[in-house]
C-alpha cells in the first residue's frame, strides 16, 4: 500500500514554480500576482486564505488579501470584482466561499473575468475543461490529478467511481477521469447521496474518488483488494483528546480501508494541500496567458 503524500507533491510543486518565478525576477519580468476576496469572518475561510497568502510569500509571488465585512452588499462585492477584473496589475483572484446569505454566490462567480478565474468555477473555464481545451482547471481536481500522475496511477480502462456530485469536485472529477489522456481513460460512475445500493458500484471500484463530505462513510467491506482511494472529505469531528478539541476526518475510514488499498489518500496531508499548489500553478499560467 502506497501513501500518496500529498504534502511532499504540494512542496515539490511550490519549489518547482519557485524556481520558474525566481527566472522571471532574473529576466526583470513582473511575478504572478494572486489575489483573494474574503468576505466576513467564517474560520475555516480565514485559515485557507491564510494559507495561500503564506504560499505565495514562499514561492515569490504577490499577494493582495481584500477582506470586507460580513454586512457587504451584493452590490457592494461586484463592484470590487469589476475592479479587479480591471487591475491589470492581477493576473488572478479567487472569492473565497461560502459568502453571507444577503449575496448570489453564483451572480458573483459569473461575474469574475474568465481569464483571471483562477479557481476554475466560471462556466467559460468549465466549459472549456468539459471540451478537453486549455482552461483554468478547478483546484482540488487539478490536484488530485496530478497525484495520480506523480505516483503513476495507472487509470486508463479502470473503473472509477465518484461519490458526490458538486460542481467544485464530484461533477468535474467525473468529467477529467473519463477524458482521453495519460491519467484518464476510465469508465466513470458518479454517485452521490441520492444513490441506492451505493455499495454495489463502490465495491466493483478500481479508483474511488469520495467527496461526500460524511466522516468515515467508506468501510473495508465496500471495497475491493487493491482499489485506489482518493479522500476528499474534511470534517471537524469532537474529539476531546485533540488539543484543538477536534480531529479531521475524512469520508474514508482510514485504518481500515489502507489494509485493502493499492494507493491512498490520508486526511490531512493528501488532497487538501495540493488544492494550494494548484491554485498557484493556475495563478503562474494566468500571468503566462497575459504575458503571450
Amino acid at each position: 500500500m502506497t501513501i500518496l503524500d500529498g504534502r511532499k507533491i504540494s512542496n515539490d510543486i511550490k519549489d518547482e514554480i519557485k524556481e520558474t518565478v525566481d527566472q522571471m525576477k532574473a529576466n526583470g519580468e513582473k511575478v504572478p500576482h494572486l489575489a483573494a476576496v474574503l468576505v466576513g469572518d467564517d474560520g475555516a475561510s480565514l485559515t485557507y486564505v491564510g494559507s495561500k497568502v503564506r504560499a505565495c510569500e514562499r514561492i515569490g509571488f504577490e499577494s493582495t488579501l481584500v477582506h470586507l465585512p460580513d454586512s457587504t452588499t451584493e452590490e457592494e462585492l461586484l463592484d470590487k470584482v469589476h475592479e479587479l477584473n480591471n487591475n491589470d496589475d492581477i493576473d488572478g483572484y479567487i472569492v473565497q466561499l461560502p459568502l453571507p446569505k444577503q449575496i448570489d454566490s453564483q451572480k458573483v462567480l459569473l461575474a469574475v473575468d474568465p481569464k483571471k478565474d483562477v479557481d476554475g468555477f466560471h462556466p467559460t473555464n468549465f466549459g472549456n475543461m468539459a471540451l478537453d481545451m486549455p482552461t483554468f482547471i478547478p483546484a482540488t481536481p487539478f490536484g488530485i490529478m496530478e497525484l495520480l500522475e506523480r505516483f503513476d496511477v495507472e487509470t486508463s480502462g479502470k473503473h472509477a467511481v465518484v461519490i458526490g456530485r458538486s460542481h467544485i469536485v464530484g461533477r468535474p472529477m467525473s468529467i477529467l477521469m473519463s477524458q482521453k489522456a495519460k491519467r484518464g481513460n476510465c469508465t466513470v460512475t458518479l454517485t452521490h447521496s441520492r444513490t441506492k445500493d451505493i455499495e454495489k458500484f463502490t465495491k466493483d471500484a478500481d479508483i474511488i474518488i469520495s467527496a461526500l463530505g460524511v466522516p468515515n462513510f467508506l468501510k473495508a467491506d465496500m471495497v475491493k483488494d487493491g482499489v485506489v482511494i482518493i479522500d476528499v472529505g474534511i470534517t471537524r469531528v469532537p474529539d476531546e483528546s485533540k488539543p484543538r478539541g477536534y480531529a479531521i476526518t475524512g469520508d474514508v475510514d482510514f485504518e481500515s480501508v489502507s489494509k485493502k488499498a493499492s494507493f491512498i489518500t490520508p486526511v490531512p496531508g493528501g488532497v487538501g494541500p495540493m488544492t494550494i499548489a494548484m491554485l498557484l500553478k493556475n495563478t503562474l499560467l494566468a500571468r503566462e496567458n497575459r504575458r503571450a
